[in-house]
């Protein structure tokens, strides 16, 4: 079969077009083991929007701090946040949803704000992510961007996100894994969370 030289110079050009094509298309990312683990992870906890845990907690912004008793209910978007100190026998109850928030107990009675972290940086001091923390308790990025080092059991090791890093240094063996040390920090403002219970 005899192919003429305009037919040829056609065949070549369109056969520099496809392989150009190819060239300039990314390359397909394929998702890590522990990238997996975590899309599942996320998929499984976000079927369960309701839970508690108990624990404890301790933050500090370099120069005042505090700890106590943590106990953590979470419905939804609905929230309470309760803390109790035995050494100074302080004890405070944080709730709220999207709507707003007040924290109870307090000398002065109850404390009203458009949001959980400002009314509680206000009220108690505390410099506390309260709307990231409740994904970060659970080894889980809040909303916005984020980046997420595993450790060697895929699990997540360092999260950070909007300023904070946050560490995992303990796993529970459950289904699905759940944090039991939370270390976040931003600065000098450090917030310690030592989970002991978990229910979902």
């Amino acid at each position: 079969m005899i192919v003429c030289g305009l037919c040829r110079a056609a065949l070549a050009s369109l056969l520099v077009g496809v392989l150009a094509a190819c060239a300039s298309r990314p390359p397909v990312r394929v998702a890590t083991e522990p990238e997996t683990r975590q899309a599942r992870r996320a998929a499984d906890l976000a079927q369960r929007p309701d839970w508690r845990l108990e624990g404890k907690i301790a933050v500090s912004d370099g120069r005042d701090g505090g700890s106590g008793r943590l106990v953590w209910s979470q419905r939804g978007d609905a929230f309470e946040i309760e803390v109790s100190a035995p050494v100074s026998r302080r004890s405070w109850r944080l709730v709220g949803d999207s709507s707003g928030a007040r924290i109870e107990g307090l000398e002065g009675g109850t404390r009203y704000g458009p949001d959980a972290s400002s009314l509680l940086e206000a009220a108690v001091g505390w410099v506390v992510p309260v709307e990231h923390m409740r994904s970060w308790a659970r080894g889980l990025a809040g909303r916005g961007p984020s980046s997420i080092e595993f450790g060697p059991d895929a699990l997540p090791r360092r999260l950070q996100q909007s300023g904070w890093a946050i560490e995992y240094r303990a796993w529970s063996e459950s289904t699905p894994d759940l944090p039991q040390k939370v270390f976040a920090q931003s600065g000098d403002r450090r917030v310690r969370m030592v989970i002991q219970r978990w229910d979902l």
